[in-house]
């Protein structure tokens, strides 16, 4: 036997091959296609690991960590192969029949209880089917750390969950130690924003989470990292066990198992506004136009004013956050190439520290400014005419009226030459009042209200007349007239929203079901009534901003000085969901207690 298998043995892999061919060509022949059988959708199943879990004693040297599956699998994500605590360089890892070897570049620590996570990075090798994950433990000392914390990662003003944050623990309690060390302890979120810091020591903690973009396992405010903070110190207080469901791997489309594990802790992410404050940047967007823009908002300007431009011909506005200034030289003569701006703000030193100073800002003429027009094809509108617009939408006119913007500043206005009125479903044309305010953050655009209550069926109509306002540019308005009506859908429907127990200021916003969109907003700081009509069958929730500075603004928070973005909540439902279900042609009413949501 043995002289048989020595004298064929080489020749047994070709005729093997050889008749694959011949077997799989004399199938291709037959009238009947092949089937594949049902699909796999069965994800791989772990059947082996090494160390054992709980394992101690691990050598820290050349260390191999092995998932053994019952199929061939495939790494998706290496990222998602993450150890805790953090080394400097990420774990490796290679594929060896059914298993997965992870290894590390560099030695682990001794004494020390790791784990190793694997979930969202493994897949099978034929469909895909994702491995709900495992998460491996073990100590290269004598004992196994036994605690656990838990939590969910949300974005700060939108409570939706974050996927792929890393939550970290550490022991140094330094407001510094985010920016300057790993963790002692980390771990990613789930697609439910959910986190289980496991096999961690009873010690105090400061818990922060990152959207740790380069992966460093450290937090990179100049990068514009999201990041989350608990307030005060935190003391685990579960003794990890595997049975508990916080502690086990579902797949993520399991809703109910995945919404039953409990949460100590929630954290809601935002990102910093920067510390250091400069200018940044300038563009000259026309012959008497520019913009600064600051790297943090609230610039605090002393003066601005340009050389040899007379200062009561200067226009300037700060948009909201107050860090993009917009400037203006009212004289319609022809400006210099260079309009060289002064800007005397407080600006942050080598030190850290704001102080005075007087900054230049050449700002140039763009060049198809400076090119003359060669026809009358090349003179646009523009040129010769003072432009603006008008928009009103019929669904919310009632709320913000008829908007009229200008390109540039008005020097010349009149409003009392606007005309408004309506006709109604008989044809007859009547004229009506309306009142004019200039928006507060916009001093080129102009709000009209009606003074009258607008009815469905009726058309409404408000008409600039011609050359009566004339912007910087000495050139006069064209006319122009629109007309807007209230919705007539009759399968449209109405929501009334009371507000009660009001203590503070509030920014109250209607969004749609991904809530990825503001719908209607109203500011409040007293109890009333909001209307929300016109609306259509489907699924809204309502979100209240507490704007506790009354700036109208959500304001974003500071890690160093300890401060969280404004508080947002969503308003629940008696059902525990978050959502409104407004079916067609309903009126409906719905009673908030503020006091309570915040308290």
């Amino acid at each position: 036997m043995k002289r048989f298998l020595e004298k064929y043995f080489p020749v047994i892999p070709v005729g093997l091959i050889l008749g694959t061919v011949l077997f799989s060509h004399s199938c291709a022949n037959t009238t009947t296609p092949p089937s594949g059988g049902p699909k796999d959708t069965i994800p791989p199943v772990l059947v082996e690991i090494f160390p054992y879990p709980g394992a101690t004693h691990v050598p820290v040297h050349k260390t191999h960590l092995m998932f053994k599956f019952d199929e061939f699998v495939t790494v998706k994500d290496q990222q998602s192969i993450f150890l805790s605590p953090p080394m400097e360089k990420r774990p490796k890892y290679r594929l060896k029949g059914k298993s997965v070897i992870v290894s590390f570049e560099n030695d682990l620590d001794s004494n020390r209880t790791y784990t190793l996570d694997v979930t969202n990075a493994i897949a099978d090798n034929n469909e895909g089917n994702m491995f709900p994950g495992y998460t491996l433990a073990f100590s290269t000392g004598h004992t196994l750390d036994s605690m656990m914390i838990t939590g969910v990662v949300q974005d700060c003003n939108t409570l939706m969950p974050m996927k792929g944050v890393t939550v970290m623990l550490y022991k140094d309690h330094a407001d510094s130690a985010v920016f300057k060390e790993r963790p002692v302890a980390a771990g990613k979120t789930d697609d439910w924003g959910y986190f289980c810091l496991r096999n961690i020591q009873d010690t105090l903690y400061r818990l922060y989470a990152v959207k740790d973009d380069n992966n460093d396992n450290k937090y990179q405010a100049e990068n514009n990292e999201l990041i989350a903070f608990w307030d005060s110190l935190v003391r685990p207080v579960t003794v990890v066990n595997d049975s508990l469901p916080e502690v086990m791997k579902y797949l993520m489309t399991d809703t109910l198992a995945c919404l039953a594990r409990k949460t100590e802790y929630e954290l809601n992410m935002f990102r910093e506004t920067p510390s250091k404050q400069m200018i940044v940047n300038k563009e000259r967007l026309g012959e008497r136009t520019a913009y600064i823009t600051f790297m943090a908002p609230y610039a605090q300007i002393d003066s601005v004013w340009i050389a040899e431009v007379p200062h009561e011909k200067l226009i300037t506005q700060f948009n909201l956050e107050q860090d993009s200034l917009e400037i203006w030289v009212n004289d319609p003569r022809k400006q210099p190439d260079t309009l060289h701006l002064y800007v005397n703000y407080m600006k942050t030193d080598t030190l850290g520290v704001l102080v005075p100073f007087t900054e230049e800002v050449k700002l140039a003429k763009p060049r198809q400014i400076g090119a003359a027009k060669s026809s009358s094809r090349d003179i646009k509108k523009e040129d010769t005419t003072a432009v603006f617009t008008v928009t009103a939408e019929p669904e919310t006119i009632e709320q913000y009226g008829y908007a009229i913007e200008f390109k540039y500043p008005v020097v010349e206005e009149a409003f009392d030459s606007l005309e408004f009125w309506y006709v109604n479903p008989k044809q007859q044309e009547v004229k009506e009042k309306y009142t004019v305010h200039q928006d507060s953050l916009n001093l080129r655009k102009y709000i009209v209200t009606p003074g009258v209550t607008m009815l469905p069926g009726y058309e409404y109509y408000l008409k600039v007349p011609h050359r009566k306002f004339k912007d910087i540019n000495g050139f006069y308005n064209d006319s122009l007239e629109v007309k807007v009506s209230l919705p007539n859908d009759d399968k449209l429907s109405t929501m009334s929203v009371v507000m009660n127990n009001v203590r503070n200021k509030y920014i109250v916003d209607l969004l749609n079901e991904k809530r990825d969109q503001v719908l209607r907003s109203y500011i409040i700081d007293s109890d009333r009534t909001l209307r929300f009509p016109y609306l259509k069958a489907g699924k809204y929730s309502i979100r209240l901003t507490e704007d506790l500075n009354r700036n109208g603004l959500v304001d974003t928070g500071n890690l160093l000085e300890h401060k969280q973005p404004e508080k947002v909540k969503f308003y629940r439902l008696e059902n525990g969901t978050f959502l409104i279900d407004i079916p067609e042609m309903t009126e409906l009413e719905q009673t908030i207690d503020v006091g309570e949501m915040f308290k």
